[in-house]
């Protein structure tokens, strides 16, 4: 508060400040009181989820045909049903003996987990597993558990399949199983030059350190791998080489070399004799097609591919597939800006034709069927007019010709195709409409049964409303951004409200995050509830549509689409005269964090309260896969590099409104330095700001995230509501 006046003013000069800040005064005295926040909370997940019911069916195919599921029903009950190829329902809990008997326990025993052992990988026929133990890999047989020792010169930091990308780290092992159960695809990862971190876990007493390999970028040793192939099929395990120098720990499709649990650009021939991978190189510009003989570990190369960027191969799994029964290799690329299919030969690498076109990202294969020349495939943006993140599913000939949309409705769709590829399971809805799954033809997409309708009546009886989807342009007006926006569910149109951003900028993801119905995304519509309005807007740098779009900012990590945020909340607001562009703030966590503290140094007349939680402030000091894919490689200039510009703490100077800092001590994902740095040159400039570390938190928070969240909503309604908050109010089940 400034001072009122001095003492030695005259009568008549200080009387107007008085009144000035009286009324200042008087609006700072509003309260938001215990009640207000308990109203909040119930828009909160752990109160909505129960009263949404019908919804989220996943099936579990069966060998005939049939699928199973449960999903809440309105009695809170979720009892099993089964469906036939027909799509007639049958309720197990009524008709039991329609129902088929529980699957058995396997043999030997019960799982690892419960036996207190390492994870294990399963092999496909279910009579191995396979685990790490000192370094090495090993496999149990599952009926007898007996244990076999199939590598020896695993040591420390140079084991058998062992998990370590830095930002995540266990005792898995990564591999991946031949058809057959007879060989193991892995590899042998060498650490031992690679660079340390450490973090320390508080506790009465010595603290205890942790202490693990984790690369950064311009490191000049980083994690490299040397596959391997051990073959199980003689008296005695042989490890088989491959004959080629060591490859980077990279993936075309994550920043780790396992991507949803599994070892990632891998693919065994359907016999076992050879294994098809990706090398990709350090930088992520170059992915080479590889092919290495099993028995031999002779390697040879398919093809390749360099692009000026970055090279990925899709979303959340590869899509490049090798067919050796007719000698080709589906492809995915990217050279025509859109994520599309190519038809290659496997032999001489040649380009046989393309066979996805148009507007629109193929986002993963599903199915192929190689005698009908098929392929089914998910895909976003190729439907005009519609939200350009909703998913649907395809089919096309590998001629390029007879693409079929087999999920026509304007939604999100989440599929799941029979193991005889005959029908599938399409569970569909939007963020303003609950899901409704059906059964499909997978030839056709004719409708067979409806299966469920998402019933939210109880959710909307206590008020609840749902997000308003929002399509703004960029920062050039060159695209459409799409996002959704919360308001108050008492929304007073004639007033002025503050609005707040949550960002979540990429550009391995976006702010709104699926597409899919939920009764509650994060904390949007409770803090909306406290006075607000909140959005969340996919900016330039997204992925799964255009090359284009997706690299628009590569280079510039610092860019944070923060330009397009802007731009989009000026359009709101011409829009809905009810947003107060001179309250807005923002927050995020993680990329978020990274992106809210460069908002607030950046554009700091604009943002006017941020919260960065766990932000990868200096991707110097973030994992090197992440950065040197994104930003490229570390490249120095004189005293500096090409990261130091994008980095946060080298603009903090600029900071005018009121930041929270927050980060767990125990994150070993973007661990807690990239904040300190943050907080050393604030105070070196002299500036205010509020920070929150929390012992022995990971990068999620555990147990204290309700406690952040409070802390949130505080921080928001004292400084950007400009009142006062309910004091120690505690979030959670009650």
């Amino acid at each position: 508060m400034p001072r009122l006046a001095r003492l030695a003013a005259p009568a008549a000069l200080w009387l107007v400040p008085l009144a000035a800040s009286a009324q200042l005064l008087g609006a700072q005295t509003r309260v938001v009181t215990a009640a207000d926040y308990a109203r909040a909370e119930k828009f909160l997940g752990f109160n909505t989820q129960n009263l949404v019911s019908n919804t989220g069916v996943s099936p579990t195919w069966l060998p005939d045909g049939r699928f199973t599921y449960r999903v809440r029903q309105p009695d809170g009950s979720s009892p099993l049903m089964l469906v036939d190829t027909r799509g007639r329902k049958t309720n197990c809990v009524v008709t039991p003996a329609a129902c088929p008997p529980a699957p058995a326990a396997p043999a030997g025993g019960p799982p690892a987990a419960a036996r207190g052992r390492r994870p294990e990988v399963l092999s496909p026929d279910g009579t191995k597993a396979a685990f790490i133990k000192d370094w090495n890999l090993w496999v149990r047989d599952v009926a007898s558990n007996q244990e076999t020792q199939l590598t020896t010169d695993g040591v420390k930091d140079y084991g058998y399949a062992t998990d370590n990308a830095g930002w995540v780290h266990s005792d898995r092992a990564i591999l991946l199983w031949s058809p057959d159960s007879k060989k193991i695809a892995t590899f042998q990862q060498d650490q031992r030059k690679t660079g340390e971190m450490y973090l320390v876990r508080y506790k009465v007493g010595h603290p205890e350190l942790m202490q693990w390999k984790y690369p950064l970028p311009g490191d000049s040793a980083v994690t490299m791998i040397e596959r391997v192939v051990i073959d199980l099929s003689a008296t005695t395990p042989r490890v088989v080489r491959f004959k080629m120098p060591a490859d980077q720990h990279r993936s075309s499709v994550c920043d780790h070399i396992a991507c949803g649990g599994k070892l990632a650009d891998t693919e065994w021939y359907p016999d076992g004799s050879h294994v098809a991978f990706l090398s990709n190189s350090r930088d992520h510009k170059i992915a080479t097609l590889r092919v290495a003989n099993a028995s031999t570990g002779d390697v040879r190369d398919v093809l390749r591919e360099e692009v000026a960027t970055q090279f990925e191969s899709g979303d959340g799994d590869q899509n490049w597939r090798v067919l050796p029964a007719s000698n080709e290799v589906i492809w995915f690329s990217e050279r025509d800006d859109w994520g599309q299919l190519y038809l290659y030969d496997l032999t001489t690498g040649q380009l046989k034709n393309k066979i996805t076109t148009g507007e629109g990202t193929v986002l993963d294969i599903v199915r192929i069927d190689s005698k009908a020349r098929r392929i089914w495939f998910r895909a976003a943006g190729k439907e005009a007019g519609r939200d350009p993140y909703f998913r649907h599913l395809y089919h096309i000939g590998m001629d390029g010709k007879g693409l079929t949309l087999l999920t026509p409705e304007d939604g999100d769709h989440n599929t799941f195709l029979s193991p005889d590829g005959l029908r599938f399971v399409d569970s569909w809805s939007r963020p303003d409409k609950p899901q409704v799954a059906v059964l499909r033809d997978a030839k056709t997409g004719k409708l067979i049964a409806t299966l469920e309708e998402g019933d939210i009546s109880k959710l909307v009886a206590t008020g609840w409303k749902p997000p308003t989807r929002i399509v703004t342009k960029d920062r050039n007006g060159k695209w459409d951004l799409h996002g959704l926006m919360w308001t108050p569910t008492t929304l007073d149109s004639t007033k002025k409200y503050p609005i707040i951003n949550y960002i979540y900028p990429g550009p391995q993801g976006g702010s709104v995050g699926s597409r899919q119905f939920t009764a509650a995304t994060r904390d949007n519509q409770a803090l909306a509830e406290l006075g607000f309005i909140v959005v969340a807007i996919d900016g330039t740098g997204n992925p799964t549509r255009s090359k284009s779009f997706h690299d628009a900012y590569y280079g510039r990590m610092g860019d944070n689409t923060l330009p397009d945020q802007i731009a989009a909340m000026k359009q709101l607001a011409e829009r809905h005269r009810f947003i107060d562009l001179d309250k807005v703030g923002i927050w995020g966590h993680s990329g978020g964090g990274f992106a809210t503290a460069g908002a607030m140094f950046r554009y700091p007349d604009f943002f006017k309260v941020g919260i960065a939680e766990s932000g990868n402030h200096d991707n110097r000091n973030y994992e090197d896969d992440w950065g040197e894919r994104y930003h490229g490689l570390l490249v120095k200039q004189g005293n500096s590099d090409n990261y130091e510009a994008e980095a946060n703490q080298t603009l903090a100077r600029n900071l005018k409104g009121k930041l929270l800092l927050a980060h767990g001590t125990l994150d070993d994902n973007v661990p807690p330095d990239n904040t300190y740095l943050v907080v050393d040159a604030l105070i070196k400039a002299g500036k205010d700001f509020d920070l929150l570390m929390i012992p022995n938190a990971a990068h999620g928070f555990g147990a204290a995230s309700n406690y952040m969240m409070r802390r949130r909503w505080d921080y928001f309604v004292q400084h950007l509501m400009g009142a006062t908050p309910p004091k120690e109010y505690q979030i959670g089940p009650k």
